[in-house]
């Protein structure tokens, strides 16, 4: 068990897949890598702006944020954040994880330009008819093809519905402090802009006016999520790979990919973790995924994938491991109630709440699938909240940037990413990409 620090990781149910002396022949490699994190010496080393960012960001962006999300809590009924990859991912999965899944009130901030089907975005543009709406558009250049489609076709909207004035009064943009095609529009017609830091990567962007702007809307708590975030930056510091569950977490995964466990299954037992799953996929395959290397992320929502993909996880080809994220404190305290008739056979459990029987459910997956010869790492994490949520944030981009250098590529590029656009590019014949 790591444990110093907010998030413990919990090896119980990995030591017998992997030696104690694997994990420590990679102490040299881990020192190694923490040094060219920590001074910028290694590939990629322009984008380490994440690393100092929640001790650093100043303090009079984050009151212009609250302020800008106040005034649109006010004006506006549906805010719609476009943008791709890190430009939304990270945004979506902390309103997910934080918000009601049932009856959110006040602003409600939706999401477009993720991908480029017609359908939603015409169903989106129907759902906000009658509705006061504001648009934030989140791209480093203005002009990557899926947020560009749906905001040319959510600006002519806005200046339709509102006209010129107003509808400039309603657009957002967040983008490069100088550079590209969105803040030269934002320049000239006037739009509130936000700057995306030019050495911070998308997908480490969450915390950034990326993430906070659309966030703040929602009603999260960023100085909440920024001081959890900070008190990672603070916490996971040390290269014993026994005082940083980050670093531990990261030699871990390294250890069971070099024995073959090539794909890694990320595990929660709350649906809300659903989306920080995806970013969590974002953040690892587009980091580590290159040069024939990496580990494929994949993830599942437990119990309900038990019985879906339990079979697979429990019998199935053993290439895979599992890292399980779970809450250990019980918020709800919700009680099972007790049935006279008992026609269920639950009254055994009425002494318990509904946390306890999850967490049960949790050690009975983990014994099984270790049983059947899968590797388990459990995070364990103590509330699901703002600040715990920007400690794991953290934590998470922490692990990445370690593991990639560990598997020695670069955590901050995506050279692949670029193949699917060219040749999209010509099949739509854009001009200067015909064979």
């Amino acid at each position: 068990m790591v444990s110093i620090g907010t998030i413990s990781l919990n090896d119980k149910y990995i030591q017998s897949f992997v030696e104690k002396d694997e994990l420590t022949a990679l102490q040299d490699f881990v020192e190694s890598a923490h040094k060219k994190i920590h001074e910028g010496t290694g590939a990629g080393a322009d984008y380490l702006g994440w690393l100092n960012w929640p001790s650093t960001m100043d303090d009079a962006e984050v009151s212009r944020i609250e302020e800008t999300a106040l005034k649109l809590s006010k004006d506006v009924d549906v805010l719609i954040v476009i943008g791709i990859g890190g430009s939304y991912l990270g945004a979506k999965a902390v309103q997910d994880l934080l918000s009601p899944a049932f009856g959110r009130t006040g602003l409600e901030v939706v999401y477009a330009g993720q991908h480029i089907s017609g359908r939603y975005l015409e169903e989106l543009l129907a759902y906000i008819e009658g509705k006061k709406v504001a648009v934030n558009v989140i791209s480093k250049s203005g002009t990557t093809t899926e947020p560009a489609i749906a905001f040319r076709k959510l600006k002519a909207w806005m200046y339709e519905a509102y006209g010129e004035q107003e509808a400039a009064s309603r657009i957002i943009v967040t983008t490069d402090e100088s550079a590209g095609a969105l803040r030269k529009t934002a320049d000239e017609a006037g739009y509130v802009s936000f700057v995306i830091p030019g050495d911070i990567g998308g997908r480490y962007s969450v915390l950034t006016p990326v993430g906070l702007l659309p966030l703040a809307a929602a009603g999260v708590d960023i100085r909440q999520l920024l001081s959890g975030a900070k008190q990672a930056e603070a916490d996971l510091i040390s290269t014993n790979l026994e005082e940083n569950a980050a670093y531990a977490y990261a030699a871990y995964r390294q250890v069971l990919n070099a024995r073959g466990y090539s794909t890694e299954v990320m595990a929660s037992f709350e649906p809300a973790m659903a989306g920080m799953n995806e970013w969590w996929k974002q953040l690892f395959g587009e980091s580590e995924g290159k040069q024939g290397k990496g580990i494929f992320p994949a993830s599942v929502i437990y119990s309900t994938d038990l019985h879906s993909l339990g079979q697979y996880l429990q019998n199935g080809r053993r290439m895979l491991f599992e890292t399980m994220v779970s809450f250990t404190e019980d918020q709800q305290q919700s009680q099972i109630p007790f049935d006279e008739e008992d026609g269920d056979g639950l009254n055994y459990l009425v002494d318990k709440t509904l946390h306890e029987v999850n967490q049960q459910a949790l050690n009975a997956t983990a014994m099984a699938h270790h049983d059947g010869g899968v590797p388990i790492l459990q995070l364990e994490i103590p509330k699901l909240d703002a600040h715990h949520t920007g400690y794991l944030l953290y934590f998470f981009m922490k692990a990445c940037a370690m593991s990639a250098y560990l598997s020695g590529v670069n955590p901050f590029d995506q050279p692949g990413v670029e193949q699917y656009k060219q040749n999209m590019f010509q099949l739509l014949g854009k001009p200067g990409y015909e064979k």
